[in-house]
């Protein structure tokens, strides 16, 4: 049913519904009126034919005929319209229109009352009359036949009302609720044809003056950008799916293609000679490490990429630092590591993610950050430049050659002597350019070694539009933003 069609039959059921009430009320005011203004006229009459009526009665104790006589024409003729009765000790005298004398009349009341007879009824109202020969009571009576007729009047005045009200109120509500809906109507058939699921087309933004409808209408673009950037994350999400599985498999044909080898030659020779034994299970052992350190990463860039704005926080980088450096400690207790962190830099940021890029950076300067003794010596600075927190690795080794600074962030991107899988860096410049900041490289301290710097806004900042650091497999253009040229 429309909404303008359910609006007509509330209002037509409603207005009679208050028709009634008013009438109703409506009714109970005139009559509380009407009787109100017979009660006055019967007060004023008693109290104007009282004197006639005591007058009356002290004639008729006195046993004057004539005198009672003449007083009685006198008290019917100042009763005007009322009925008039005046019960005394030895007669009662009536006249004008009042209840037959069979019918009881109350005693002892101080205000008019209602008296029926049969279908007709009459307002009362009793006085008592005091004489030197004892006392009496004096009666008016007015029929209430001409306030019953106004009554019913009103009532059928009521009721015309209320049949009439019930269509044209009905019929006035459905054409104003049609004018009403119109702008809502018009949104309906604009937002019939969008089907996100086969079409670009969007709903413009085009005021219809009314606010209700206008808020409906951003709430269906909020609704349908909400959809577009979850299809999209979702097809980014099967993108990386895909291109995990691919990297993964190109990534582990060799490991795996060299631990088969190994296995074979100790299946084919089962006296293999010790010393030879003992190299094949050693390379076992590193290429088994390099698959699971493979495989960690593969899984924390595929993290990266998925991250959404609510998992972000206020961090405090320092005290992140201070626990990726205890690890790092525990992990190579014969390095030399220290922390220059000044207290509280804080940033709003994905701590598991700042975590990995300190423990990235870390494991970076302990692999490849020895001197020429084979001793790694690290440092690692935290302290605010402004509005950003920055983040320095130093090491003491051979530092990173001008013309390879632009490519160690590249995905599988490794050193001659390397073992690792050549994603530690590339995650910590995700992680960088996730948190809205820069990576870059550069000579250490007195030129020595090399210094991994990493600038973060303070405040933040919105996630990049996309994120394919996992999918970027063969180093195309990169949509992340990061520098990688030496300052």
């Amino acid at each position: 049913m429309r909404l303008s069609t359910r609006i007509g039959l509330a209002v037509g059921v409603t207005v009679p519904l208050l028709v009634l009430a008013s009438g109703w009320l409506l009714l109970r005011l005139v009559n509380h009126d009407l009787r109100s203004a017979e009660d006055d006229h019967l007060r004023a009459r008693a109290t104007a034919v009282a004197p006639d009526a005591r007058a009356l009665l002290r004639a008729t104790a006195d046993n004057r005929p004539k005198a009672a006589d003449t007083r009685e024409r006198r008290l019917f003729s100042a009763a005007l319209d009322v009925g008039v009765r005046v019960t005394g000790p030895d007669a009662t005298f009536s006249g004008g229109p009042q209840p037959d004398a069979s019918v009881p009349l109350p005693e002892g009341t101080k205000g008019p009352v209602t008296v029926r007879d049969g279908a007709e009824s009459w307002r009362a109202l009793a006085r008592t009359i005091t004489t030197p020969r004892g006392s009496g009571t004096l009666w008016v009576f007015s029929p209430n036949a001409a306030d019953q007729a106004q009554l019913r009047l009103v009532r059928r005045r009521v009721a015309v009302t209320t049949l009439l009200a019930v269509p044209l109120s009905g019929l006035l509500a459905w054409a104003v609720a049609t004018g009403a809906t119109g702008p809502l109507r018009r949104l309906g058939r604009r937002t019939a044809g969008l089907d996100p699921r086969t079409s670009t087309a969007r709903l413009s933004d085009e005021p219809s003056g009314v606010t209700e409808v206008d808020e409906l209408a951003a709430t269906l673009r909020t609704v349908l950008a909400r959809y577009d950037e979850q299809a999209a994350r979702t097809a980014e999400a099967l993108d990386t799916a895909r291109s995990f599985s691919s990297a993964a498999a190109h990534e582990l044909r060799t490991p795996l293609m060299s631990m088969g080898t190994n296995l074979d030659i100790l299946a084919a020779h089962p006296d293999l000679p010790e010393p030879d034994r003992t190299e094949v299970l050693a390379d076992l052992r590193t290429e088994h490490a390099r698959l699971l350190n493979l495989l960690v990463m593969l899984r924390e860039l595929g993290r990266g990429d998925l991250v959404e704005a609510e998992a972000f926080k206020a961090v405090d980088v320092s005290e992140t630092a201070d626990a990726a450096v205890a690890e790092a400690r525990r992990r190579a207790p014969e390095a030399r590591i220290t922390l220059a962190a000044e207290p509280g830099p804080t940033v709003h940021g994905w701590e598991p993610g700042l975590r990995l890029l300190l423990d990235n950076l870390l494991a970076n300067a302990l692999a490849h950050g020895r001197d020429a003794t084979g001793r790694a010596t690290v440092t690692v600075g935290v302290r605010r430049a402004g509005d950003q927190v920055v983040v320095t690795v130093d090491d003491a080794g051979p530092g990173v050659p001008f013309e390879a600074r632009a490519r160690i962030f590249e995905r599988f991107r490794r050193g001659p002597a390397s073992s690792g899988s050549g994603l530690g860096l590339t995650l910590v410049a995700q992680q960088a350019a996730l948190h809205g900041g820069s990576v870059t490289v550069e000579d250490g301290p007195s030129d020595v070694g090399a210094r991994f710097e990493v600038r973060l806004p303070s405040s933040g900042g919105p996630l990049p539009a996309h994120r394919d650091w996992l999918i970027d497999t063969a180093g195309t253009n990169r949509s992340q933003s990061f520098p990688k040229d030496a300052p």
